[in-house]
């Protein structure tokens, strides 16, 4: 048979794991760039130098990436000494630096360790990268070989992080597991898929349980035990379970009809511009559940959004009926409108998602 490989990340978590960074890199060189947000940079600098100190790792820049995950700005920074004399890179920040930095070190061939500053998305997991055009248009999937070789999961720096953007990424994680079963349904499948298959099992849950008390510590700054499994369940286990269930040719578990939502809402301005990735897919579990008529799953989901203030309805994020057939025509040339265990057909989408919109509101 054709053998094929995977890997996946370690990773350490608390307010002191990048105390760890000279043990976990030490096979890896001496000099690190750092290339990240903005934001990022300035939260986690001094708890970066602070993790070295003492040790025979240095930093030897700290590098906008650029702003946008884009094959123009990793070119920006291949071309960069700091960048192309590094042992290694350490990526700081959000989903789009983890992305950008995927394409630079596979380029590159250099090892990546990856340092999430906000708990929005599974990003710094991860072998899969979501490009996009300098404009924000999505361009394509990229697919790094590897993920990172560790994650440094600082809870303080994330505590202190944005809370809407950690509600976002609640809502976002909630379709893990919604799109893992859904796509795989009706697959025989070989080891790999299946296992990240039950891994998706247990991404709602947590959500559920904590979730509510992790939001809160958020808006609070507080490191909490519930914030710290709700980060774990965003970043580690959805990001394990992409890790798990994609493949560049062989076979495409990841996502479904959610994503396929959001994909289609980019060509509405007054959703897209207005509400954030998380807070859209959300929205697009519920139409998921919906299509695949799963009401009682879809009502359970429903009462936590509204427990959490997460969309339960179009005008929530901002789509009108008037919008729905542009949403379907751009969801159904998206890869994930095909992972559906059955046909699904622009009429019924859309039929879907006004039934969503009716139950939603009798849930406000």
């Amino acid at each position: 048979m054709k053998g094929y490989h995977i890997y996946i990340p370690n990773y350490t978590i608390g307010t002191d794991c990048y105390k760890e960074i000279p043990w976990v890199t030490r096979k890896y060189g001496k000099k690190a760039v750092v290339i990240g947000g903005k934001t990022a940079m300035s939260k986690a600098k001094d708890a970066l130098l602070d993790g070295i100190d003492g040790s025979d790792v240095e930093i030897t820049d700290f590098v906008w990436y650029g702003g946008e995950a884009s094959y123009e700005n990793a070119e920006e920074l291949m071309k960069m000494d700091a960048v192309k004399d590094a042992d290694m890179i350490f990526a700081v920040g959000g989903g789009r630096v983890m992305d950008t930095c995927k394409v630079v070190k596979e380029k590159l061939d250099k090892p990546m360790f990856t340092f999430p500053t906000i708990g929005s998305n599974c990003a710094a997991t991860t072998s899969i990268a979501v490009i996009y055009h300098p404009d924000g248009r999505v361009n394509n999937y990229f697919y790094s070989k590897t993920p990172a070789e560790h994650i440094f999961i600082n809870t303080k720096i994330i505590a202190e992080s944005p809370e809407n953007l950690f509600w976002a990424g609640i809502g976002d994680a909630i379709s893990k597991e919604l799109e893992a079963q859904l796509s795989i349904r009706g697959h025989k499948v070989s080891h790999t898929p299946l296992m990240g298959n039950q891994l998706s099992l247990i991404c709602i849950d947590p959500l559920i349980e904590y979730g509510k008390k992790a939001y809160e510590d958020c808006k609070n700054n507080v490191d909490s035990f519930e914030l710290e499994q709700v980060v774990l369940d965003i970043i580690v286990t959805t990001g394990l379970v992409s890790n798990f269930m994609t493949t560049e040719n062989d076979y495409y578990y990841n996502s479904s009809l959610a994503h396929g939502f959001y994909n289609g809402t980019s060509v509405i301005p007054n959703c897209i511009q207005h509400h954030l990735h998380g807070e859209i897919v959300s929205f697009g579990s519920l139409v998921l559940l919906t299509y695949d008529k799963n009401y009682d799953e879809c009502d359970r989901i429903m009462a936590f959004h509204k427990e959490m203030g997460l969309p339960l309805t179009m005008a929530d994020i901002g789509l009108t009926e008037e919008d729905l057939p542009a949403v379907a025509e751009r969801s159904s040339v998206t890869k994930e409108w095909t992972c559906v265990p059955y046909e699904v057909t622009k009429e019924k989408f859309i039929a879907a998602i006004k039934e969503c919109d009716e139950r939603g509101k009798k849930f406000k």
